[in-house]
């Protein structure tokens, strides 16, 4: 299944994923924001259960903002079926 998902309170405007039909993540890419540092997040959940990302990155803020792109992909990962 591929995922499109519209941040909500971070540079990054989007966040395009896959999840298989096993419940694993790939293909992450974010639109706009930090882009080595997006980058990296692409690389390091890539191949993890959905289950697993969900579980590390949520929660995670950015400076005073209560959330992060980090995070913004575990509530996209959420909202995916």
């Amino acid at each position: 299944m591929k995922g499109e998902y519209k941040t909500k309170g971070v540079c990054s405007r989007q966040i395009n994923f896959e999840v298989d039909e096993n419940g694993i993540v790939h293909n992450v890419s974010f639109v706009g924001g930090c882009n080595g540092n997006l980058k990296a997040i692409g690389k390091l959940v890539e191949g993890m259960p959905k289950t697993k990302v969900i579980e590390i990155l949520e929660g995670n803020t950015c400076g005073s903002r209560p959330t992060s792109c980090a995070d913004q992909l575990a509530q996209a990962l959420k909202e995916s079926n």
